[in-house]
């Protein structure tokens, strides 16, 4: 049994002001054009199709030609689960109707979602769905008293994998951050804290476990539980990324044989750093200036229009930073802080800190944080 992973495709995103619709199209071009290559047995989705809840038409469309090529030209099953990006409502309506074209979108867990069942030579493979869901929602479909996302995660296992026969080859499709994954700043955290971590043990049993939500394609706890990564690089500290789609191949005795295939993207995401004339001189001898740049500039005094003339060599800048301040040398530095790195719990302790003269007490984060905890969820299920 042979099938393509891949996960994080965030249609629809917006990098520093830039619409990376056409970015997202030019590398699906590719996938697609592997996909006819490689002829797999299934390609899964580990979620996160679109960047928001309500995707902009444009990404709806580019997803709906994705599929279309992929079922109608190609004639490969393709299972998609919802990610903590996706609408649960909105990415499974219409699945009953899409599984006659071997399509399963699956939104919601619910106790009557199935296994999918696949077969090769040696027999059936039953990948089994775990869309991205809360503890809330777990509580409420499967009637379990789940208050973490361990617990929430563990019962969606339970319940989906006792429909499978004993000794059978299974694969997880799963959307969740299991602990020991390395993250990157274009995540959106699950939930305030740790505590949205599970560990690998929840996915005992799993041949595969195919991930998604961490955009770093990595393993962890074992080599056969595997984040595919996000489609293209989506912040500047995964610039050293190798973005890829996982070929996997499961034996009859499920053991797993895999290959990252990677994906070219139309600009690549890069950070340089130097000296304003070193950078000009080196723009207009580099083949791929239009890549997505971020710039450290290591000049200490100030220069007017950095960024204008950047931009005569490098179109695409979009970060600038000073490796050293301007201002001189008499003056002591306050310590950095790179505020867009940081989450929305820290960002509002600076500010409790600063504005009150001493760190928030227990009580009061613990409150935050269950503020922060409504607010991502209501974000996930903004309503049209």
């Amino acid at each position: 049994m042979r099938f393509l992973h891949t996960a994080d495709w965030h249609l629809g995103r917006i990098f520093h002001n830039f619409h990376l619709t056409d970015d997202q199209a030019y590398v699906l071009e590719q996938f697609i054009q592997l996909a006819r290559d490689v002829r797999p047995d299934a390609i899964v989705i580990a979620g996160d199709v679109y960047d928001r809840s309500v995707p902009p038409p444009e990404a709806v469309s580019l997803f709906d030609e994705v599929l279309t090529r992929l079922s109608l030209d190609i004639g490969v099953p393709v299972l998609v689960i919802a990610g903590n990006h996706d609408s649960p409502e909105r990415l499974g309506f219409g699945d009953r109707v899409l599984a006659r074209q071997n399509i399963r979108m699956v939104g919601q867990v619910a106790a009557q979602v199935e296994p999918v069942v696949l077969a090769d030579e040696a027999g059936p493979v039953y990948f089994c769905p775990l869309p991205y869901a809360e503890p809330a929602i777990v509580r409420e479909r499967l009637g379990v008293d789940a208050h973490s996302h361990e617990q929430a995660l563990q019962a969606a296992v339970a319940q989906i994998g006792g429909k499978v026969p004993p000794g059978a080859r299974r694969v997880a499709v799963a959307h969740a951050f299991v602990a020991g994954g390395a993250g990157s700043e274009s995540e959106r955290p699950l939930a305030v804290g740790a505590v949205a971590a599970v560990p690998p043990a929840v996915f005992n049993g799993f041949h595969y476990v195919a991930l998604g939500h961490l955009h770093r394609p990595q393993p962890v706890g074992g080599e056969h539980i595997r984040y595919a990564g996000s489609l293209l690089k989506y912040s500047f500290d995964e610039a050293g990324h190798q973005k890829a789609v996982n070929l996997v191949e499961l034996d009859k005795d499920g053991r797993v044989r895999l290959e990252a295939i990677a994906l070219t993207p139309r600009r690549d995401v890069r950070c340089v750093t130097g000296y304003l004339e070193e950078l000009l001189a080196r723009g207009e001898k580099d083949a791929n200036s239009s890549d997505y740049i971020a710039v450290t500039l290591q000049d200490r005094g100030p220069i007017l229009d950095v960024i204008g003339k950047l931009r005569r060599v490098y179109p695409n800048v979009l970060q600038l930073e000073r490796s050293e301040s301007p201002a001189g040398e008499g003056r002591a530095a306050a310590p950095r802080v790179d505020h867009r790195r940081q989450s929305e719990a820290d960002l509002f302790a600076d500010f409790f800190r600063q504005a009150t003269g001493q760190a928030m007490a227990e009580g009061e984060a613990a409150a935050l944080a269950r503020l922060l905890e409504e607010f991502y969820r209501r974000e996930r299920e903004v309503r049209a």
